[in-house]
C-alpha cells in the first residue's frame, strides 16, 4: 500500500498537482476556511461562520484580545459587522449602499447599529454621530484616508485604529498621519479570506491600549 502510495504521489508531483493536492488534504489554508470562502465568494471560515476580510494572521491576533465591554465604529459593512457584534458589546456601522444595507441588517444582532451615509463628508464624520469615543475604529470601507483623519479624534484613551489593506499606496497619507498623532503599529501581511492576494492589515496603537499591544 505504501509503495502505491507513493508511486501516486509521485506521478501527481510530476503533473504539477501534488502541492494542490496536499493544500486540499492538510493545509493551514484549509484550516482557515480559504476554500471555503474562495468557492462561495463569502469572508467566512472552515464551518461557513462570518470573518472579516482581514489578513488571516492579523484574524488570529485580534479575536482573542476582543470583549464584551468594548465599544467598536465601523466604516463599512458585512460579515466583519455580525463578527464583531458576536464578540464586542456594541458596534456602530456605516455604509453607503442602501441596497447593500438591506442584506446586512438581516443578519445582525440587537447590539448593532447601522447608518446609512452617502459618499460625501458626512460618511467619514458618522463617527461623531453618537458623540462617544470608541476603543476600536475599524477603517475598511470607502474614502479610507478622510476616515481615518476623522476618525482619530474619536478614540478613547485606550483606543485602537484598524487600516485595512494598508499595504495600498493611496493610504500613505493615512498612516503618516496617524504616525504623526503619536501612534505606533503593527503591520499583519498575508492571505485573506476569497482571493490568493498578499495584503495587509494594520492596527494602529498607543501605549496602554484595549488590546493590550
Amino acid at each position: 500500500m505504501k509503495a502505491i502510495k507513493k508511486q501516486v504521489w509521485s506521478l501527481l508531483n510530476a503533473l504539477g498537482l501534488g502541492g494542490l493536492l496536499q493544500l486540499h488534504l492538510k493545509s493551514a489554508l484549509k484550516e482557515y476556511g480559504w476554500f471555503r470562502s474562495f468557492h462561495t465568494k463569502r469572508s467566512v471560515d472552515a464551518k461557513g461562520e462570518a470573518l472579516p476580510w482581514y489578513t488571516y494572521p492579523f484574524i488570529a491576533f485580534l479575536e482573542p484580545r476582543l470583549t464584551n465591554t468594548l465599544r467598536v465604529f465601523e466604516y463599512g459593512s458585512g460579515n466583519s459587522t455580525r463578527w464583531y457584534a458576536q464578540r464586542v458589546g456594541h458596534i456602530t456601522a456605516v455604509e453607503h449602499d442602501q441596497e447593500w444595507v438591506k442584506i446586512v441588517e438581516k443578519m445582525l444582532p440587537k447590539n448593532t447599529t447601522l447608518l446609512i451615509r452617502p459618499l460625501d463628508q458626512t460618511y467619514e464624520q458618522a463617527v461623531a454621530t453618537a458623540g462617544q469615543t470608541y476603543q476600536v475604529v475599524v477603517v475598511d470601507g470607502r474614502r479610507r484616508v478622510a476616515c481615518v483623519l476623522s476618525a482619530a479624534d474619536h478614540l478613547a484613551e485606550d483606543g485602537v485604529l484598524i487600516l485595512d489593506n494598508s499595504e495600498r499606496d493611496i493610504y500613505t497619507e493615512a498612516r503618516q498621519f496617524m504616525q504623526q498623532r503619536g501612534f505606533r503599529s503593527l503591520d499583519f501581511y498575508g492571505m485573506t479570506p476569497i482571493i490568493s492576494d498578499e495584503s495587509c492589515t494594520t492596527v494602529f496603537y498607543k501605549t496602554g491600549n484595549c488590546l493590550g499591544i
